[in-house]
């Protein structure tokens, strides 16, 4: 299966490790990838509270490339803020016809043009619904016997745009983990919030949700995430978060891709699991790593 890759600035930098690792499974699960070559940030979360017509063009300009370079394939994206931006052009030129045009005039200045031909999906669809646990299974050579893992999804990947889950409590990714050898970890907490961006602007308000979900998966080994938002916020706090609540909420978080690798047997330098902020000895322990 081909598809057009966008990784976004926070695979290149702070989430290298989810690059990387999203490479070497999707590899080994037979995909084939075609870099998006020239790409630019999609404007983040920052830029619609400047311009919503240029948080729509830097989105639709990446689209624009990708539709440009004739590759086969839609655009495949890990990271969720990316994906929810880049999803979000189609959906609004489809209920303003006339905002295509003054995305186009605006893409001009460099000789693009978007027509909307092309798909937008998140990493974890392409998981479920192209690969699913039967082939994801068939990949497994060191089956995660014993681990416990909390799933957990974010807001983005399935708000608003719920293509392949339910939005509100989704179960995609509990197949897959289960085809790993891994068990479930049970909780309702999977769509919650982490708190995303307020960790800037409202702390407060962030730290109580991201400790809300260390608290909930109490009992796992590790959550496992699909943004690189939520990792960040549930890896970089645990210290601030334990102290706050007098308890000890440290917790071992991965991406899914790099527990995926695990199991699949791929190498350390595919997983890149010593950039991780939050893996401890009990994890490692029971992956024998």
């Amino acid at each position: 299966m081909k598809y057009i890759y966008y990784p976004g600035c926070s695979l290149e930098g702070t989430a290298l490790e989810y690059n990387l690792s999203t490479r070497a499974v999707l590899a080994a699960l037979g995909a084939d990838l075609s870099d998006l070559e020239d790409w630019t940030c999609c404007g983040a979360s920052a830029a619609e509270a400047s311009s919503r017509l240029l948080s729509l063009v830097l989105a639709a300009r990446n689209l624009a490339l990708a539709e440009r370079s004739g590759e086969e394939g839609g655009v495949l994206i890990p990271c969720s803020a990316c994906y929810l931006n880049l999803r979000r052009v189609g959906e609004q030129v489809r209920q303003e016809p006339d905002l295509k045009q003054k995305i186009n005039e605006a893409l001009a200045e460099e000789d693009l043009r978007y027509e909307g031909g092309l798909a937008v999906r998140h990493l974890l669809e392409v998981l479920v619904v192209d690969f699913g646990p039967e082939r994801t299974a068939e990949r497994v050579t060191r089956p995660l016997k014993g681990v416990k893992v909390a799933p957990y999804y974010g807001c983005q990947a399935l708000r608003p745009y719920a293509t392949f889950d339910d939005p509100q409590m989704p179960r995609s990714m509990e197949p897959l983990i289960e085809a790993l050898g891994a068990e479930v970890h049970p909780w309702s907490l999977g769509a919650k919030c982490c708190g995303a961006a307020l960790m800037n602007t409202k702390r407060e308000v962030a730290l109580e949700l991201t400790g809300a979900l260390l608290e909930g998966a109490e009992g796992a080994d590790c959550i496992v995430t699909v943004c690189p938002m939520c990792q960040m916020n549930l890896e970089a706090y645990q210290d601030t978060l334990s102290r706050q609540r007098g308890r000890d909420l440290h917790l071992s978080i991965l991406y899914l891709p790099q527990l995926m690798g695990l199991a699949f047997g791929l190498p350390e330098e595919d997983l890149h699991l010593d950039m991780n902020l939050a893996l401890y000895p009990a994890l490692k322990a029971r992956l024998n790593i």
